[in-house]
């Protein structure tokens, strides 16, 4: 349930709904993007090395936008308009799916799949800034990560039944219908007004011609590296764990069917249940007890995904997936925000956080698959821990909690004393 800041006046009120509501489309048209596309694609004659191509383009695709498309949104003052592009182009991809699926135009929808995802994301994390400011942030990126993950549960729901009953083209045409209300609740929120230089929260919300700063200088923060070093290693931990755990399950011929689908609803779950607390403890007691707190979440899974447990365990264990998935979502846009209070370029760092974290799960599943084959599964599991565990020693020692201590709020513990204290940054 939302707090009071967002119930105090109708208006308000309204305005978080829509958002949240927004969220929650969005989220379900990019199911359709998920692994009923491969299997659409073979059924309409594609080869395997077709249908890894087109997915692999899909993958560069996304990678290589993630940092153009956050400095895309630093410049655009009408944070509606670039979801709404954002939310145009995802459901124009998923028309050409359903109605056009040859070669060319279905490389040429992963290539705006790959931008417009890229875009969305700090495109809400912009919209949301705007609306609420800064010091109830990290709430709202909470709220927010619950909506989506409730999308994508339904919609994986929902779309799973369509293409079963009926065909997975009129799942892809279901998926497109959800730009409908997305874009309805996009016309709910109100168009958030653009501060005063004086009077901005975060330089992120002003225009951008205000900001005192350029694009490239949101690199000289120092622990801008500090930290991208730290969702590098997240996802280096974190991305191979499941596939490893469902590949031994397989060949064990055990449940690894029930064990992907119990999976995923757990981690969904998880973020459901987590994400706006998190938001919330971050806020209160800072970024850097919940970061180790994600950060253990992977070496306990990979320790207990290490003893090849069962399809029902598995699924237990994915539990954490979701808390350490919940952390990471949450803490990327909230850091991002500490990170560039004097440069404002708050969607370039999350870009730039988005593609380290990309960079991250493509080597996991490379190295992790090639420990497995020549020195065993839990080798493979151990050695996922161990970034994990550097991941938890670089927060503890080289990066400074970066709540403004000014937004301290409630019983938590005092900042450390010193320069870095202070300013969030060294």
């Amino acid at each position: 349930m939302d707090n009071a800041s967002e119930t105090d006046a109708p208006p308000a009120r309204a305005t978080w709904l829509g958002l949240r509501a927004f969220n929650f489309f969005a989220a379900s048209l990019q199911t359709g993007y998920g692994p009923f596309l491969p299997v659409y694609l073979t059924r309409a004659g594609w080869s395997q090395g077709q249908v890894g191509l087109a997915l692999s383009v899909g993958s560069i695709a996304g990678v290589v936008s993630q940092v153009p498309a956050g400095l895309l949104i630093d410049q655009m003052p009408q944070r509606r308009l670039a979801c709404a592009a954002a939310l145009a182009a995802l459901a124009l991809g998923m028309l050409i799916l359903a109605f056009w699926p040859g070669f060319v135009p279905v490389l040429g929808v992963e290539v705006l799949h790959g931008f417009a995802a890229a875009m969305l994301a700090p495109a809400i994390a912009a919209l949301t800034l705007s609306l609420g400011g800064r010091q109830a942030f990290g709430e709202h990126v909470g709220r927010n990560q619950r909506y989506a993950s409730l999308g994508t549960a339904l919609a994986a729901a929902l779309l799973g039944l369509v293409a079963f009953h009926l065909s997975i083209r009129s799942a892809f045409l279901l998926a497109a219908f959800m730009a409908i209300p997305a874009a309805l609740c996009l016309l709910w929120i109100p168009p958030p007004p653009l501060p005063a230089p004086t009077e901005a929260e975060h330089p992120a919300m002003l225009h951008p011609r205000h900001r005192n700063a350029r694009f490239w200088h949101v690199f000289f923060e120092g622990h801008m590296h500090t930290f991208a070093v730290c969702v590098t290693l997240f996802t280096l931990a974190n991305a191979a764990m499941l596939p490893l755990a469902l590949n031994a399950l397989a060949q064990r011929h055990k449940e690894a069917t029930i064990a992907t689908t119990g999976s995923i609803i757990a981690l969904q779950a998880m973020v459901v249940v987590l994400a706006p607390w998190l938001g919330h403890a971050a806020e209160r007691w800072g970024r850097r007890p919940v970061l180790v707190a994600g950060f253990a979440c992977l070496v306990l899974r990979a320790l207990l995904l290490s003893t090849a447990p069962g399809a029902l365990p598995v699924v237990g264990i994915e539990l954490l997936d979701g808390a350490a998935a919940a952390t990471m979502g949450v803490m990327i846009p909230l850091v991002a925000a500490d990170l560039t209070e004097k440069t404002g370029y708050l969607n370039l760092a999350i870009g730039s956080f988005g593609l380290a974290g990309s960079l991250g799960a493509t080597f996991s599943t490379t190295v992790a698959g090639w420990i497995a084959d020549r020195y065993g599964l839990a080798t493979a599991f151990y050695a996922l821990a161990l970034p994990a565990l550097l991941g938890i020693a670089i927060i503890l020692f080289v990066l400074p909690e970066t709540r403004p201590v000014a937004r301290a709020r409630g019983p938590g513990p005092a900042a450390p004393a010193g320069p870095a204290a202070t300013s969030g940054r060294a």
